[in-house]
């Protein structure tokens, strides 16, 4: 059972897209939007990483910080993103202790889960139905951004 509204979210460091240490804490004060999704360069995956592609601009504008994380490595991630220009991180989750930390693990990859996460790192909100063509518009539409 993914954890809930209300609980402080675990704090992680993994490697990014193009090898670089991301953390948490490096987004201290900012609304963190950490979607979880089993694979790259599947149909699903890729509608919901399309989906926050096309909304990344309203993202920016509003000072929220998208992260996509999944149990790919990085060379896969790279892949993924420049086939289909995604311009925001996608965590590469190999050992699968982030998905553990969030409770999302479907057993061997990462169950598709969103938590939206406030500038004081706890958990704000937890979507686990997520309509991958459009999830990236309903949570700016619920957070009023």
């Amino acid at each position: 059972m993914p954890l809930e509204a209300g609980d402080i979210a675990p704090a992680f460091t993994a490697k990014d897209t193009y090898g670089n240490t991301v953390s948490l804490y490096d987004f201290a004060g900012k609304t963190v939007v950490l979607y979880f999704y089993p694979k790259d360069d599947t149909s699903g995956c890729t509608k919901e990483a399309c989906g926050f592609r096309d909304s990344y601009a309203a993202y920016q504008g509003k000072d929220l910080v998208v992260l996509g994380v999944s149990m790919d490595d990085e060379a896969s991630h790279q892949q993924f993103t420049e086939k289909f220009n995604l311009p925001f991180p996608l965590l590469a989750d190999v050992d699968g202790a982030i998905t553990k930390a969030y409770d999302v693990d479907g057993g061997g990859y990462a169950k598709r889960v969103t938590y939206i996460i406030d500038g004081a790192g706890i958990i704000s909100k937890v979507y686990t139905s997520v309509q991958s063509a459009t999830h990236a518009d309903d949570i700016l539409l619920e957070l009023k951004a």
